[in-house]
């Protein structure tokens, strides 16, 4: 048989071949949703670490630098003055995380300008919790098994569904379930435009695309692995079942560390 001959598939093969995709395709769905949770949920915590202990330790910076300062007044050793040099350094030198954080909601927010309203201002700020709710995520997961741009083997269609799924995203991210039950009902009219079961170029499509799914599923396994190992990643797999709780704990230790530092800091100006 040459490169262009077309496969003859028989009715058992195919019926393989089917289950085979189907099977893949909820890996592939399962997978696909657990990575862009993964994803929302390290975004979400990134910005709402930021707002509730990014102050702190500030304050943390400031008290370090100043306890060095106090104590390099006191001893005069050089060694002393050096550190003490070195922790003002740090509160001078650190970034202003307030314009970093504000230009990231800005590109959010200009990201959606053609999509429905969603209240203004109210889009750019950030989220009340870490994780969506499980509403939003059985809504999410619907919606990708639906309308994913590959499902479809037509350019056009798959640039349509492109536009839908970025603001499916876009929805999820804020954890917006009446938007998502909104695009839900937008989408149940949608057409497919996979090859009918009866057609004669059936199984070349689903050897196509079981291909597909396989390297799919080895690239989202990879972005897993990569965002699990980020700073915010290795953060939230301290406490996977209840990362606000983690902030809340998060917060008490900065907390204390900050009144053993002024408690310090009281001592050596004391004496």
């Amino acid at each position: 048989m040459t490169a262009e001959s077309p496969v003859r598939w028989t009715d058992p093969e195919r019926q393989r071949l089917e289950e085979q995709v189907a099977a893949t395709e909820i890996a592939w769905l399962t997978l696909e949703v657990d990575v862009e949770t993964l994803r929302v949920e390290i975004d979400n915590f990134a910005l709402i670490h930021h707002e509730r202990l990014g102050p702190l330790y500030a304050r943390l910076d400031e008290l370090d630098a100043l306890v060095a300062e106090a104590r390099a007044a006191r001893t005069g050793d050089p060694e002393d003055v050096r550190r003490a040099v070195d922790a003002r350094r740090v509160v001078d030198e650190l970034p202003d995380l307030d314009a970093l954080f504000d230009s990231v909601r800005a590109a959010e927010a200009g990201a959606t300008e053609g999509a429905e309203p969603t209240g203004g201002a109210e889009s750019a700020e950030p989220p009340r919790r870490v994780r969506p709710g499980r509403d939003a995520q059985r809504l999410y997961r619907e919606l990708a098994r639906r309308a994913h741009p590959d499902l479809s083997t037509d350019a056009a269609e798959q640039q349509r569904r492109s536009a839908f799924i970025a603001r499916v995203n876009e929805a999820y991210a804020r954890g917006d379930a009446p938007a998502l039950e909104a695009l839900a009902e937008e989408w149940s009219t949608a057409p497919e435009t996979a090859p009918a079961p009866e057609a004669a170029d059936r199984g070349d499509w689903l050897r196509q695309r079981l291909a597909w799914l396989t390297a799919r599923i080895g690239e989202l396994a990879a972005e897993q692995v990569r965002l699990e190992a980020t700073a915010m990643g290795s953060l939230l797999r301290m406490s996977p079942q209840d990362p606000d709780r983690l902030l809340e704990e998060l917060a008490e230790e900065l907390l204390g560390r900050a009144a053993a530092r002024q408690d310090e800091l009281t001592r050596l100006l004391g004496a």
